[in-house]
């Protein structure tokens, strides 16, 4: 068994429960309420923008210029694409982009963004990889899955994020960074292994924590 396999399956329970969360499943059937996934977007726009910069640490730890070159290609797809994407959105909920660049990050957002960068910026590659890892992985899957729901890719609201997860490029920008993950766990101790098990046991439940937060419209206690 590979080593991202190895990760994914011993990660299944929790990995289950996020392609099973009640705001990924009503996004697939259409019930979604739109102001929960108006919130979502706000979030994760700000979250990719964190996202952005741990491909941008990978490039810094790669020591072949394919692996620099495709990590830019991946900064350059979240920042252009991605974000693109989340503009859209936010342009038929009738949020500025002003709103955007002023929208203050959720408790979980910080928690999930801090503890990626912290991870990629005081370890190696391989942690890089782990880090980022199950957020690719698990979109692509999620994507796939709710496109097999007749009509889902056409929901007005939730179609084109549906279409953007599910497309095979961004299927091959998810294994690319599998197979990095299976290439860069060869020739590690156990020690250094149970590491990057750690670091992706945790994003992965950091994945379930956004579902979450995003369904619940979650911001600081106290706040209005």
């Amino acid at each position: 068994m590979k080593f991202s396999e190895q990760l994914r399956e011993k990660c299944l329970p929790i990995w289950r429960q996020n392609h099973q969360h009640p705001f990924v499943t009503g996004m697939g059937n259409g019930t979604l309420q739109a102001d929960k996934f108006r919130f979502y977007m706000v979030q994760d726009y700000l979250y990719l923008i964190q996202y952005a910069k741990v491909f941008a640490l990978g490039a810094v730890k790669a020591d072949d210029l394919a692996t620099m070159g495709k990590f830019a290609a991946l900064l350059d797809g979240t920042l252009n694409e991605e974000m693109a994407l989340h503009r859209q959105y936010a342009a038929r909920f009738g949020i500025t982009g002003e709103e955007l660049e002023a929208a203050q990050a959720s408790p979980v957002t910080l928690a999930y963004t801090h503890y990626m960068l912290h991870a990629a910026q005081n370890g190696t590659l391989a942690d890089v990889v782990a880090a980022v890892l199950p957020c690719a992985w698990s979109y692509w899957e999620i994507g796939k899955e709710l496109n097999q729901i007749p009509g889902a890719a056409e929901h007005e609201l939730y179609g084109e994020w549906i279409k953007m997860y599910s497309s095979d490029e961004f299927g091959q920008l998810a294994q690319w960074c599998i197979d990095l993950m299976d290439e860069q766990a060869e020739g590690k101790s156990e020690r250094e292994r149970a590491r990057l098990e750690e670091i992706f046991l945790n994003t992965t439940r950091f994945e379930y924590l956004f579902w979450d937060m995003a369904y619940n419209g979650e911001m600081w206690p106290g706040d209005a």
